[in-house]
């Protein structure tokens, strides 16, 4: 991988919180034995959560777990697909049975890759919008009764992408599942607001060393031609990610509902130069 796509922060924007600010939280992660959901899981743990690990291979999901007690964390392996309801739920009810409770949910498991939609499949659109809308609405459903009845207001944030209000041309699928997200997510913020439920999302740019990006950017050959549109100069980190989420699920976030949280550098905003628009 180019040192140019691993241009990050050198230190970890996650710093910044008090130790404990997540103390007596247990957060279910989806997608959670690598890239974005391994950080946020990590730094969950560091600030006190007890974290259950959800993803579909048990493998990476076990070197998850050994990370987070070296450092002195909790965690729960429960190996599950987003797409089957009953065993997330069942990974949602590990959980409870482990701990008493479930108060935050992280909706991270997505799938993406770039195909023109004219030559999309429809086995291949039914796939992401299967992973990230379906999953999304799995995991917040199997979670529901717990988290409102989660003392410290139970949280719900969903990982999206900007692109879900721009498009996203060569990747339609993702876009259009994403949108789907947001406008759950915005429901759930109206009918759950009441039963003390925050639901909100989070919106990464390009994350440096995440299975995603890499394929997106570094083997499409279009590092440099991402890296021009975000005004901060750099790929954004995984712990960027985890910072955000950490924010939400703190008392810090009490108020915050319904609200999508842009986390990219300024890429939203970019507007491109003549030279680009040339391109």
């Amino acid at each position: 991988m180019s040192s140019e796509f691993l241009m990050v922060a050198e230190a970890s924007c996650c710093d910044v919180f008090a130790p404990g600010v997540l103390a007596g939280r247990v957060a279910l992660i989806t997608g959670a034995g690598s890239g974005i959901g391994l950080a946020i899981a990590r730094r969950f743990a560091q600030f006190g959560a007890r974290v259950v690990l959800v993803g579909r291979r048990p493998d990476p999901l076990a070197d998850a777990r050994r990370l987070i007690e070296a450092a002195g964390g909790e965690a729960l392996n429960a190996p599950a697909d987003v797409r089957d309801f009953p065993a997330l739920q069942a990974a949602v009810e590990a959980g409870v049975a482990r701990w008493g409770q479930i108060d935050v949910l992280i909706n991270n498991a997505g799938g993406n890759f770039i195909k023109p939609t004219a030559e999309l499949s429809p086995n291949g659109w039914r796939t992401v919008i299967d992973i990230d809308l379906n999953g999304t609405f799995h995991g917040c459903k199997a979670a529901y009764p717990h988290l409102k009845a989660s003392r410290f207001g139970g949280r719900i944030i969903s990982i999206i992408t900007d692109k879900a209000r721009t498009g996203w041309p060569g990747c339609a699928h993702a876009s259009a599942a994403k949108a789907g997200i947001v406008s759950l997510t915005r429901s759930l913020a109206q009918e759950w607001g009441p039963d003390g439920i925050r639901a909100n999302t989070v919106a990464p740019g390009p994350i440096a060393g995440t299975e995603g990006a890499d394929r997106l950017y570094e083997q499409s050959g279009r590092v440099a031609k991402e890296l021009a549109t975000i005004p901060l100069g750099r790929f954004g980190a995984a712990d960027d990610i985890a910072a955000a989420c950490i924010y939400l699920a703190s008392d810090a976030g009490i108020f915050i509902n319904g609200a999508g949280l842009v986390v990219d550098g300024g890429r939203a905003w970019h507007a491109p130069s003549s030279s680009e628009a040339d391109a």
